[in-house]
Parts: structure tokens; sequence; C-alpha cells
């Protein structure tokens, strides 16, 4: 049975993460990439605590795809240690499941 997932992945900038989208939607990783900006995230590194404005992406696509889709991911990003997490889908509209299927197939 096709597993799919829903990957979060935060970025600097909306076009660094345009990019990131387009990227992956191009070359068949992901059915789609919703870019949401301006999001504000509250994190420790290096031991000091960040407040900053990023952009976050909803990536769905498929399980199987998933290292590919973290490997592209770091090849992209601006980050040292990007965010790239990933939920399963326990249930989906049927015809939309279908589609993140078809347009991911070229992925394989």
């Amino acid at each position: 049975m096709q597993r799919f997932l829903v990957i979060f992945v935060t970025a600097a900038s909306e076009q660094e993460g345009a990019e990131i989208g387009r990227t992956l939607v191009g070359e068949g990783l992901a059915a789609c990439a919703n870019i949401i900006p301006q999001v504000r995230s509250v994190y420790r590194w290096k031991g000091e605590i960040w407040d900053e404005a990023e952009t976050l992406l909803i990536i769905k696509s498929r399980e199987e795809l998933f290292e590919r889709i973290r490997s592209r991911i770091r090849e992209l990003h601006s980050y040292e240690v990007p965010e790239i997490i990933a939920i399963g889908l326990d249930k989906g509209d049927v015809d939309y499941l279908k589609w993140i299927e078809e347009v991911t197939s070229k992925g394989d």
C-alpha cells in the first residue's frame, strides 16, 4: 500500500522556499509545496535563543521519495541543519492521494 507524507521545512526567505519547492515539484519528487511566508520561529541554536522570521514549506509526497527529498533540500538549503520533518498521512481524499502518486511517479 502506498504511503504518503506531509513534509515541513523552514527556510530563511520566501525566495529560498520557492526555489526549494519549485525544484522538488519540477523533479517529480513532490506533488505540491505550499509556501507560507513570515512565520515566526523561536529556537535554540548553538547556545543562544533566536527569534526570527522564516518561511514555512508544506510539501506533499510519497514515503519512498523521502530520502531523495531530504538530500535535495540539504543541497539547496542555506542552513547548516535545516528543519526537514515528515508526518505520515493516515487518511486523505482518494482522488487527491491518487494525484500525488501520479505526479510524483517520475521521481522514482
